[in-house]
């Protein structure tokens, strides 16, 4: 059956702000041209979301004929504001954005855990505040949505970060204490793995790919899977808990409390770093994230032999837990993402893929993700302004 007219304007409305979020301003041609509709639809669309404050006129094109044809109209980017926070265990990042999510204040603050939950919640939630302050008048007076990315597993039935055993109590308090500071305020939670590949999804290093397995290198080791162009994230949110994973040499079992005896004792941080000095190779002890990171990227622009041997050893304990997702999920590529993976580039995915190809005989890619540690806070952002634009572009 027919779209009704009130459903046909909805369906225009939302074609024509998706174009305008993708292509930057456009005049009322250029959107003639690109949804394929009728000048006077057309005309109708833009007085209709100019009138309801969505877009407004923010300049003229360059063509030599001036006027109304010649205005770029723009999503009015003010229209909300975003705040995005990557909460690690030692501290929060925090970004506030406008609507098409230009970033306009960054907040990086470490925090203390043996200080308490309160008053670690209160750090984090302060930090949010100063943020939303040097972002300008209107988003200290209100942020739309918020999007936060943290460790652990997300109930998919409630969207409440679940407990989990060795992360800080204070990441569970969190969300209810900014819904409690910002009450108008849309705050939805995410596990940060499954947050890192939808940013390499959309502007990483998968962004041709609409399935693909994201191996987060990192502090620790999780995996994001999606499928169809789909996040899947199981029936208790646990999908890609690949720290727990039973591998061979790891000298013992993970249990439900402890992944020290599964994959992560091989890939995570203070692994990577008993590995390096294993090899000759001066590192702290234990590393972080970018310590083991930067361990990495040393030995990729050294590249002797020692190096390479490190290299070497850590693509063969990559390619095990590689080898048992891919045997399941049959991706056909996997991004190696956080700062490791990133740091390794080229030549740890090619290590990797070269050791896959004997483990499996399924072909499988594997590619360096480009985002790095930052890939979190950019998917944190991208949910909280997918989610402002839907509410606000709604009919």
């Amino acid at each position: 059956m027919p779209a009704s007219p009130s459903t046909a304007r909805a369906i225009n409305d939302r074609l024509a702000l998706r174009l305008l979020q993708q292509e930057g301003p456009l005049t009322a041609g250029q959107l003639k041209q690109l949804t394929g509709l009728s000048r006077p639809t057309v005309s109708d669309l833009v007085e209709r979301l100019t009138v309801s404050g969505l877009i407004r006129v923010v300049g003229e094109s360059g063509e030599q004929r001036r006027g109304p044809n010649a205005r770029l109209y723009g999503i009015a980017a003010d229209r909300a504001h975003l705040a995005a926070l990557d909460v690690r265990t030692g501290g929060v990042l925090v970004l506030v954005s406008d609507l098409v999510g230009r970033v306009l204040a960054e907040v990086a603050v470490p925090i203390d855990a043996g200080s308490g939950t309160g008053p670690a919640v209160e750090q984090a939630v302060a930090a949010v505040e100063e943020a939303a302050r040097k972002a300008g008048p209107d988003a200290w007076a209100g942020l739309h949505t918020v999007g936060i990315g943290a460790p652990g597993l997300v109930d998919p039935a409630t969207g409440d970060l679940r407990d989990s055993s060795g992360l800080p109590a204070w990441h569970r308090s969190l969300v209810a204490a900014l819904q409690r500071r910002l009450p108008e305020a849309r705050v939805t939670v995410e596990n940060e793995t499954n947050l890192a590949a939808l940013a390499e999804q959309r502007e990483g290093a998968a962004r041709d790919r609409d399935t693909f397995v994201l191996l987060w290198l990192g502090h620790g080791v999780g995996a994001a899977v999606v499928l169809d162009g789909r996040l899947r994230r199981g029936a208790s949110g646990g999908t890609g808990e690949i720290g727990f994973l039973p591998v061979p040499g790891t000298g013992s079992l993970p249990s439900a409390t402890d992944c020290d005896g599964g994959f992560h004792a091989l890939a995570g941080a203070a692994a990577i770093g008993t590995l390096a000095r294993e090899h000759g190779l001066p590192a702290e002890a234990p590393p972080d994230g970018p310590g083991a990171a930067r361990l990495v990227a040393q030995a990729v622009t050294t590249g002797d032999a020692p190096a390479a041997r490190f290299l070497d050893t850590l693509a063969d304990r990559l390619a095990i837990g590689t080898a048992a997702v891919t045997a399941i999920l049959d991706p056909g590529c996997v991004v190696l993402g956080g700062e490791i993976g990133q740091a390794g580039g080229e030549a740890l995915a090619t290590r990797v893929a070269a050791r896959l190809a004997r483990l499996s005989p399924l072909p499988t890619e594997v590619r360096p993700g480009t985002l790095g540690g930052t890939a979190v806070l950019r998917g944190a952002l991208l949910t909280a302004r997918d989610r402002a634009q839907d509410e606000l572009f709604a009919p």
